[in-house]
């Protein structure tokens, strides 16, 4: 095709992934309660189970609105992210050699799943335990004592789980990016074991930067990037080039 052509094919794939996002937006924004609802379900089950009354409040006007805007948002880069995969596979896909089709097939696989797993290791068993941390320190006060009660802002436990949901989701894509990269010769199985200490180290580094200071949510990413490293080079081994084949293939 000629280059207007591409460009005309280019702007198609994106109108249909902006016109996704948007359904998906005017979707997720009707049910925007309901989501956040979903996500804070969390510290409302902890709540109840300390005899407290679940609530969060809001100290701007505005402040409400413009979180139901992100959690749609939110909602909606989750709900649209099919088809927009599937635009730029159909942009993509006819430069691509059978080979290299069947090769790079898995990979668009798995990158979701993993997504979604990363997700949902942080909101059914890092948020509960993070939360319950948390909330330890509440004080009942009484008598001498200081009374310290939690009043946390809708915006701000948004911020918090969306970090740490995409924290997660973004981490667990470790396999994909490391297998990818011992399928096109960047990395070997030998080469990820002789890192091995200074990828553990990696591990708690990306950690620190990607969660709270806590050493809850911190080592609830850190141990499983470890596992998931140690993943990539049993995955790295299976398929990275042949010793012969990588020969022949400088030779021609």
């Amino acid at each position: 095709m000629p280059l207007l052509e591409h460009l005309v094919e280019l702007r198609r794939r994106l109108l249909w992934s902006v016109i996704a996002f948007l359904i998906a937006f005017a979707f997720c924004y009707h049910f925007s309660q309901g989501i956040y609802s979903f996500l804070a379900q969390p510290l409302a089950r902890i709540m109840r189970q300390k005899g407290e009354q679940p609530h969060l409040i809001y100290t701007a006007l505005y402040e409400a609105f413009f979180t139901y805007i992100k959690v749609a948002v939110f909602g909606a880069t989750f709900l649209s992210f099919p088809m927009v995969a599937t635009q730029a596979w159909i942009f993509i896909a006819p430069g691509l050699y059978r080979s290299e089709k069947r090769a790079f097939l898995p990979f668009l696989i798995a990158t979701p799943v993993l997504f979604f797993a990363g997700a949902a290791l942080a909101y059914y068993f890092v948020f509960p335990v993070a939360w319950r941390f948390f909330l330890s320190f509440q004080s009942s006060g009484g008598g001498d004592q200081l009374q310290i009660e939690l009043q946390a802002k809708v915006s701000e436990y948004l911020a918090l789980v969306m970090k740490l949901i995409m924290a997660f989701g973004v981490a667990f894509e470790l396999p994909v990016v490391l297998t990818l990269c011992a399928k096109v010769g960047l990395v070997t199985s030998a080469g990820l074991k002789k890192v091995r200490r200074y990828a553990y180290v990696g591990a708690f580094v990306a950690a620190a930067i990607l969660t709270p200071p806590d050493v809850i949510t911190q080592t609830g990413l850190a141990l499983p990037l470890i596992v998931l490293y140690e993943i990539s080079i049993v995955s790295a081994r299976l398929v990275q080039p042949k010793p012969d084949a990588a020969t022949a293939s400088e030779d021609a």
